[in-house]
């Protein structure tokens, strides 16, 4: 069965798509994508963003840029779209989606009372928060044709709108982010947009808060997740993005969590 917001000539655009959760989406979008559709794929790896590649499509052309985004500008992401669609242009697709799924857990190891050193909250929020944002806006002023349809979608976490133990980093992000799409939403009825709690999906993220988090209760329930198997693949949660976006239950903006009922 088709999914109506990858329908059409599709320019996808996926950050931190080189692993985990990124690198499925680019794959699994790929697979539904028709003929004529765009790839851009973005992340630091880009030996990992070229063996992605190999896994899409021949009929969807795919570009990889090696990228650190927390160095990014209005600028660079600019030139980068832009070289991207150098045989093309913005007007030629029927339809735009953005996947913001780059992020860093930040770290769990400490309480909230030990975060001072206000350079490192600076380089988190870059990446976490402010790239996001400028790249959205970038994005849709270049592909500002009323005829052309877009979907933003905010990989978010339950710990947007939940508070956790020792994730004072990831959860003010998650939260600031999600707030910041609400608003973009309400600015921008005719953009699609889905926040995507993906659940606990084994991925570099979470191994690392299994070896480095603070709240013990947390790690313990990592864990079981681990030896019961019952810890979500990347392949298990995209699919069910996938099916969130085919039955479209949502409202433009809202948070949706893995374990929600359709």
């Amino acid at each position: 069965m088709s999914v109506e917001t990858l329908s059409g000539k599709v320019f996808l655009l996926v950050t931190g798509a080189s692993h985990g959760i990124g690198r499925q989406i680019a794959i699994t979008f790929g697979s539904l994508l028709q003929d004529g559709s765009h790839i851009l794929l973005l992340a630091r790896n880009l030996t990992a963003l070229q063996e992605v590649a190999k896994n899409i499509p021949s009929k969807v052309k795919v570009d990889t840029v090696n990228i650190d985004l927390s160095k990014s500008s209005k600028v660079i992401l600019e030139e980068t779209i832009s070289c991207s669609l150098k045989e093309t242009t913005p007007d030629s697709f029927d339809r735009v989606v953005l996947v913001h799924n780059v992020g860093l857990l930040g770290d769990s190891s400490k309480v909230a009372n030990e975060l001072m050193d206000l350079n490192i909250w600076k380089e988190y929020y870059d990446l976490n928060v402010f790239i996001p944002i400028i790249l959205n806006a970038v994005v849709m002023n270049m592909f500002n044709n009323t005829n052309i349809k877009k979907m933003v979608i905010n990989i978010t976490s339950k710990y947007g709108i939940q508070a956790g133990y020792g994730c004072a980093y990831y959860c003010s992000s998650k939260a600031a982010r999600e707030m910041f799409f609400k608003v973009f939403a309400l600015e921008n009825p005719d953009v699609d947009v889905l926040s995507y709690a993906p659940g606990p999906v084994e991925t570099n993220m979470f191994y690392e808060m299994c070896e480095n988090s603070i709240d013990l209760n947390l790690k313990k329930y990592f864990k079981e997740l681990l030896t019961t198997k019952t810890v979500l693949t990347p392949e298990q949660t995209v699919n069910h993005l996938v099916q969130i976006l085919r039955e479209h239950k949502y409202k433009s903006a809202d948070h949706v969590d893995y374990y929600d009922k359709l």
